[in-house]
């Protein structure tokens, strides 16, 4: 029986990434005139989880390549252009989404994001209307496949693991959430369609 589900943010809820390429990243060259991959570099570097687990802020790194290479509109600018345009919520998602609110189904994102990311999420996307929480790995102080950041989750679900439905594009985040007890469901362009289908197997989300 499920009774609760846990939403992955990026590849599941907000469908940022087309044809393996990042929606985002698009028009970087065109529009900041520089290079993406050295940006990559600079940003995603070995250190990133920091980032990512809320012991780092993003602005530092970013901060870092601005003034490397010279980039006069700063690191707070940026770091809005790549927010907004990495704003691409997926449409059935959300109507899925908002079938299940409708039912009472508990609902929280989970998400490996940093604190500056999850505050966006919060206050410019329309999804914490939608759901119950946004549980982000920066403010958690752990990121997913870590057991930690699922019991984090469970506790604000206030649902048993076995109970719970999670939700996520990475395979390896699904199989440490079903190794801790839950029911999870490996979202990907080939199996979204038979998301549904699970859940209308539970009774809930039957609605067109």
């Amino acid at each position: 029986m499920i009774r609760a589900i846990a939403w992955d943010f990026d590849g599941v809820l907000n469908r940022c990434v087309e044809d393996g390429r990042f929606i985002w990243a698009e028009h970087f060259e065109r529009d900041t005139g520089q290079s993406l991959a050295g940006f990559q570099r600079a940003v995603f570097a070995e250190g990133f989880r920091e980032v990512i687990e809320g012991r780092r802020d993003l602005a530092e790194p970013v901060a870092a390549w601005c003034a490397e290479v010279g980039y006069p509109s700063g690191a707070e600018a940026l770091i809005d252009y790549w927010f907004a345009r990495d704003d691409t919520p997926d449409a059935e998602m959300q109507a899925l989404v908002a079938r299940l609110k409708a039912e009472g189904v508990p609902q929280v994102i989970a998400t490996n994001n940093e604190a500056r990311r999850a505050r966006y999420i919060r206050a410019q996307t329309g999804w914490v209307a939608q759901v119950d929480a946004v549980l982000c790995s920066g403010e958690l102080g752990v990121s997913k496949p870590s057991p930690a950041f699922f019991e984090a989750v469970s506790a604000a679900l206030a649902v048993p693991p076995q109970e719970s439905l999670f939700v996520d594009d990475t395979r390896a985040n699904v199989e440490a959430a079903r190794a801790l007890g839950w029911q999870a469901f490996h979202f990907t362009p080939e199996t979204r369609d038979a998301l549904p289908g699970v859940l209308a197997g539970q009774g809930i989300a039957q609605g067109g």
